[in-house]
């Protein structure tokens, strides 16, 4: 298990953040910058128990990795995000 703690370092919290949250269920995360979206997926399935559908990735200006990862209707990203403590 600590080993995906590794590839998922934070979650990131901003306006836009929130309206993915409520619009799109999706949570956005700063990664690991080696990491694929196989890794990305495997982690946040297996940490906080939900089926993932799509992954998308992008370097920040500041050389950080973020992933927007989309969640399977069945999973509601709201309560992930409570459980985080974003909410």
């Amino acid at each position: 298990m600590e080993r995906f703690y590794k590839v998922i370092k934070r979650p990131l919290i901003t306006e836009k953040t929130f309206d993915l949250i409520e619009k799109e269920n999706k949570l956005v995360f700063i990664v690991d910058r080696l990491a694929n979206k196989n890794k990305i997926k495997n982690a946040i399935e297996k940490i906080h128990n939900v089926k993932v559908i799509k992954i998308n990735t992008l370097i920040t200006p500041k050389g950080e990795k973020k992933a927007f990862v989309k969640l399977h209707p069945d999973n509601s990203a709201q309560d992930i995000a409570i459980d985080l403590g974003i909410f």
